[in-house]
Order: C-alpha cells, then structure tokens, then sequence
C-alpha cells in the first residue's frame, strides 16, 4: 500500500456538472479538478481547448471561491492563455495575489500595468516574484508605497541597477523597513553602500545624542570612526574600477574624502583607492596621479599631496605609508592583510622619532588616534 494521494481526474461528468451551473461547492470543486491537469500530460490538445474556454468562463464566475480556486491551481501554469491571466491577475486580492506572484505568462508590460493601477497589495505581490526586471523594479519605486519596495529591496531576484539604488536611497530615506532591506541586500554597488553608512551613522549619532550622556564631540568622533571603518570595509580586491570610481565621486560629492579615510586606506592596503581619491582631490587624471604617488624621489608624491590640501603635519605617515606599499605586499600567506598591516602601522609609527618630520605632541596624538581607529 502507498499513502500517496491519487491524481484527480476530469471525468465528462465533472463538466457536465459543471456547464450545468450547481452549487458553488460543486464548481469550485470541478475548477480545482480541471485546472490541477491542464498543465499534464493528461489532457489532449481538443481537451485543453475546451479546458481553456471553461477558464473563461470561471473567470467570469460569481462565486470568489470558483476564481479563487482556479488562481490557485494556475498560477505556476505556463500554458495558460495570457487573456485568462491577465483577468485573474486583474481580479480581487484573494484571487489576484497568487498570479501576480508566480505567472510566467505575465509579461514586463502587464506587470508595469499592474503596479501602475491595481493597487498596493498587487504592487507588493509583483515586488515578491521570484524574478523582477529593471523596468518593472523601476515602476515600483515610482509608486511611493514603501512596503512594495522594501520587499523589491530584499528579493535577492529582482534586477537593481546601481542608479535606481541611488534613487531608493534618497526617495525612501525616512523608511526604516527600506534602509533595513537595503542593509542586508548581498553585493550592494559600493558607493550605494557609503551612502547607507553614512545615514546609519547619522542616525546612531541622533540616537546618541538623545538617549545617552554624550558630548556633541565624543558622538561626532566615535561616528567619524564608525563611518569610515565601515567605508574601507567596502572596498575589497574584488571591486571593479567602475566601482572605486563612483564610491570615490560619491565620497567626494559628501566632503567625505578625509586625510583619516585615506590615512585608513593605506594602512588596509587598499593603494587603487589611495590613488584614486588622492587623484580626485587633487583635480588630476589618474595616471599622471600615480606617477606622483610613485616617484622613486618622493618629490611627486608631496607634490600631489600638497595639491590634494591634505593637512602637511600629516604628511610623514602618508609617506611612510607609501614607501612600505613599494616595498612590499601580501604574501599569500595565512592572515597576510592583518601582518601587512601590522609592518604598515610599526613603518608609520617610525616616524614619531624623526627629527625631520616636525610633528607637534598635539599632531602626534592625533595620529595615533587615527591609526588605533585603524586597528580597531
């Protein structure tokens, strides 16, 4: 014996009962029959034929339950006429909803149609399909319901550009179910991840400010800290130039390109990002940019430094910096990164005890603050 259950079959019988209009009961029950087979084998092309023209009637059908059975029994269908479809997916929620969700046979067309007119529920069911297009993602964000995009945001299947990322960022930046999507989305385009950082901490830095005893100062540093520890987290071997390049504008474009974050990025080892902001800073194409950085006298590198405005008391760490990147790399062993930036931070540190760096206690301290911040 098995307790699989049996197949239902669609006798003559069952449509005759069925064209014969009984009782709801009876022609939801029929409904469930037919439409649980149309997409088998089972059926002929002459049986699918009247099948389809029984789903235009039922589409029809007084009875919720009658709809909202043949919705449910459809819906993963990729046979089914796309006027029946379309008249389900058009319907009330309880029968639209499962189409909306899970049709193949809806097209982009008829998605942006019905996140334009039907309503947030369904905008909300087309935001949860497994895949979404950049054109039907694009029409949900113009709708303004935050719900809709928040779960746009968390389907890991809808195509999100890094422009309409930007959008939701600053389109649903008092969004709390938004910004917490966006947060945990996987391969987030870096400099839309900046951004989100940075309203995180400004956030935390309001929070601070109103519920603990913390000076305006205190809290300002300790998300200075939080910030840009979080930006050079963004930034790994596998970013793409384009990536550096937007995440550095973006910076820019926030006046967040400070001496610390590019203190930071040195001592990281992140020398592509060093070179393309200090270039941005200083107004420079970034080829001429890294043979400034890289001349063997030192003369070009203070020379871009000095262009760049960077602070001069400063400018000793940034060389030293520099000098170890030339000198060495990761080695490919276990925890290379953490033991070059452990030689990183000792180099940097030699030079306290330079004469000629002429660093005041007060700049002194300063750095140091800087590079434990790197540590941390």
């Amino acid at each position: 014996m098995t307790d699989e259950p049996v197949p239902m079959q669609l006798t003559q019988d069952d449509v005759a009962k069925l064209m014969a209009d009984p009782s709801s009961e009876v022609r939801a029950e029929t409904t469930a029959k037919i439409a649980s087979q149309f997409s088998t084998e089972a059926l002929s092309p002459a049986e699918r034929r009247i099948a389809e023209d029984i789903f235009r009637k039922l589409v029809k059908d007084v009875e919720l339950r009658v709809r909202e059975a043949l919705a449910s029994h459809l819906k993963n269908s990729p046979d089914l006429p796309h006027d029946v479809a379309m008249a389900l997916a058009k319907d009330v929620d309880s029968v639209s909803l499962p189409m909306i969700k899970f049709s193949e046979v809806l097209t982009d067309e008829d998605l942006i149609e019905i996140v334009r007119g039907q309503g947030a529920a369904k905008q909300v069911a087309v935001a949860q399909r497994p895949s979404v297009s950049s054109r039907v993602a694009d029409a949900l964000v113009d709708t303004g319901n935050e719900k809709a995009v928040a779960r746009l945001v968390a389907n890991d299947g809808a195509k999100l550009t890094e422009k309409l990322l930007g959008r939701v960022m600053d389109e649903y930046q008092e969004s709390d179910a938004v910004s917490d999507s966006l947060a945990r989305r996987p391969n987030m385009p870096a400099a839309v991840s900046a951004q989100l950082v940075e309203k995180l901490s400004e956030r935390l830095q309001d929070f601070l400010l109103s519920k603990h005893d913390v000076s305006p100062d205190v809290a300002s540093n300790l998300i200075l800290q939080t910030r840009e520890r979080a930006t050079m987290s963004l930034v790994d071997y596998g970013s793409t130039d384009t990536e550096l390049d937007n995440l550095v504008d973006q910076l820019m474009r926030r006046d967040r390109l400070t001496p610390s974050l590019l203190l930071r990025s040195i001592c990281m080892g992140d020398i592509n990002f060093f070179e393309r902001a200090i270039a941005r800073l200083a107004d420079l194409p970034l080829q001429n940019a890294r043979i400034l950085i890289h001349d063997q006298g030192l003369l070009g590198l203070e020379s871009i430094y000095m262009k760049a405005d960077l602070p001069k008391r400063l400018f000793p760490a940034f060389r030293a910096g520099i000098e170890l990147v030339r000198e060495t790399d990761y080695d490919g062993g276990p925890n290379d990164r953490s033991r070059f930036i452990e030689r990183m931070l000792e180099r940097i540190l030699t030079q306290f005890e330079d004469p000629q760096s002429r660093m005041t206690q007060e700049d002194i301290d300063y750095l140091m603050g800087k590079l434990e911040q790197v540590a941390a």
